[in-house]
C-alpha cells in the first residue's frame, strides 16, 4: 500500500494513550516499542510478503531479513519470531514452502533469535514473512524523531533493488546483477545498527517500501527538520541505471512519487535518479543521522556505508535533493 492510502487509512483510527509505549504508530517508525522496566522495552513488528525472486530458499533468506529490519532500525536486538505464511497447497509443492521456511530460519539464526512458531493460511498466492519481537534499552533508541540540524546522512545499502525484481520478474536481469542485489538484500543490519548505538546515533530508520525519500520524510516530518540530499553520492546497485531505461519501474515507485510531490524540492537529478530515490526496497539498509565527530569513524567500520547528506533546520520542504 502506498503511504498516502496508509496515512488516510491510519488518520481514522483513534489512540490510547499510554506512558509505557514509547514509540507508536503516529511518527511512522519501523517498529513499535513498549517499556516493560527502567532498563528494558519490547520491541515489536511484522512484515510479509509475495515472492520477489524464484529460488525458495533465497526468497526465505530475503523476506526474514526484511523483517528483522525493523528491529535494528529501532536500535533493538530480534528475540523471538513468528512465521507468517499464505501458501497455495493446491497449486505448488510443500517442498517449495520447506524452503522459503528454511531460508527464513536461517536468517533468524544468523541475527541470535528464535523461531517459536506461526500461522498459515490457504491462499491463491504465496507470502512469506514474520512477526518480530526484539528487545532494546528505553534510553537509547534509534526513531524518526531523533535528527538534529548538524547530523550527517549515512546511508548503508545501495538503491534499487526494487527496480532490479521488477526486471528478474520479466527474465531481464543478469545473473551477475541478480546476485549482488540479493547479496545486499540478505545481509542483516544488525552491525549496522549497533554501530550507530556505538556512535551515539538517536536516528534511523531503514528503506523499505516507501524508497530512500519516502522514509527520509518520515524523519523529517518527525524531528522537524530538513534532509539535504547529494543525488551524485547515493550508492547504487549495479545494473540499475540500465533496468531504469529499460521501463523497469515499479507501480510502488509512481504511489511514493505521488505521496511526495509537495515535500521534495529538486535542484539536480535526472528522471533516472528520480525513480531510483523513489523505487521501494526490499530489506534495503538503515539510514542513519550521525553526529560529524563520528560519521568517518562509523563509515570505516561499517562496510558499504555511505555519507550522502546532511540534517539542516527545517526549511519550506521535508527533502531537498541536490
Amino acid at each position: 500500500m502506498g503511504p498516502g492510502d496508509l496515512s488516510r487509512a491510519l488518520a481514522a483510527l483513534p489512540v490510547k494513550s499510554d506512558p509505557r509505549l514509547l514509540v507508536g504508530s503516529e511518527t511512522f517508525d519501523d517498529a513499535g516499542v513498549y517499556r516493560l522496566s527502567d532498563d528494558l522495552a519490547l520491541v515489536q513488528t511484522v512484515d510479509f510478503f509475495a515472492p520477489i525472486v524464484d529460488d525458495p530458499f533465497d526468497f526465505g533468506q530475503v523476506a526474514a531479513a526484511n523483517a528483522l529490519s525493523d528491529v535494528y532500525a529501532m536500535g533493538g536486538q530480534p528475540i523471538t519470531a513468528l512465521n507468517i505464511v499464505a501458501f497455495p497447497t493446491n497449486d505448488l509443492p510443500l517442498e517449495i514452502l520447506s524452503g522459503v521456511l528454511a531460508g527464513g530460519q536461517e536468517k533468524v539464526h544468523e541475527a541470535d533469535a528464535l523461531i517459536v512458531g506461526g500461522h498459515t493460511v490457504i491462499d491463491t498466492e504465496l507470502k512469506y514473512g514474520l512477526a518480530v519481537t526484539g528487545k532494546a534499552h528505553p534510553n537509547f533508541l534509534l526513531t524518526n524523531a531523533g535528527a538534529q540540524p548538524g547530523d550527517q546522512l549515512i546511508l548503508t545499502k545501495p538503491l534499487g533493488n526494487g527496480i532490479l525484481a521488477t526486471a528478474g520478474k520479466r527474465g531481464q536481469l543478469a545473473p551477475d546483477v541478480q546476485r549482488t542485489m540479493l547479496e545486499w538484500m540478505k545481509t542483516l543490519n544488525g552491525t549496522a545498527s549497533r554501530a550507530a548505538l556505538a556512535a551515539k546515533s538517536r536516528c534511523a530508520t531503514d528503506i523499505t517500501g516507501f524508497g530512500l525519500l519516502g522514509h527520509a520524510s518520515h524523519i523529517a516530518r518527525a524531528s522537524k527538520v530538513t534532509l539535504l540530499l547529494d543525488v551524485g553520492a547515493i550508492p547504487i546497485l549495479p545494473g540499475v541505471r540500465e533496468a531504469v531505461r529499460g521501463g523497469y519501474i515499479t507501480d510502488g515507485a509512481k504511489r511514493n512519487a505521488e505521496y511526495l510531490r509537495d515535500l521534495v524540492r529538486w535542484r539536480k537529478a535526472s528522471d533516472e535518479e528520480r525513480a531510483i530515490l523513489y523505487d521501494p526496497q526490499t530489506s534495503g539498509g538503515l539510514l542513519l543521522c550521525i553526529k560529524p565527530s563520528k560519521a568517518a569513524d562509523y563509515l570505516s567500520r561499517v562496510a558499504g556505508s555511505v555519507l550522502i547528506g546532511e540534517v539542516i533546520e527545517r526549511g519550506e520542504v521535508a527533502i531537498e535533493v541536490h
